[in-house]
């Protein structure tokens, strides 16, 4: 899988985290998200699975990459909301 279609499941991912928790961000932002996003993922389906996760670009791992970006945002929300108290 090449850098360009990295940089777009990682956007789009990254935009649908972001519309799931409500929280937005610009474009660049989106893509770190996502693909951040997907990494955190692989390792939740590695660690509930017990096996590894083929990475590439289709449907599978395009969900792990949202499901790894909602984690990532639910997670800095709840450090952020900690930070202002």
């Amino acid at each position: 899988m090449g850098l360009l279609s990295w940089i777009v499941l990682g956007a789009v991912a990254g935009w649908i985290a972001s519309l799931l928790v409500g929280r937005r961000g610009g474009c660049c932002l989106n893509i770190f998200i996502g693909i951040i996003g997907a990494f955190i993922g692989g390792f939740i389906v590695q660690f509930v699975t017990g096996r590894g996760f083929s990475i590439g670009f289709n449907l599978p791992s395009f969900v792990v990459a949202v499901v790894g970006a909602v984690v990532l945002l639910s997670i800095t929300s709840l450090v952020g909301g900690m930070r202002r108290r």
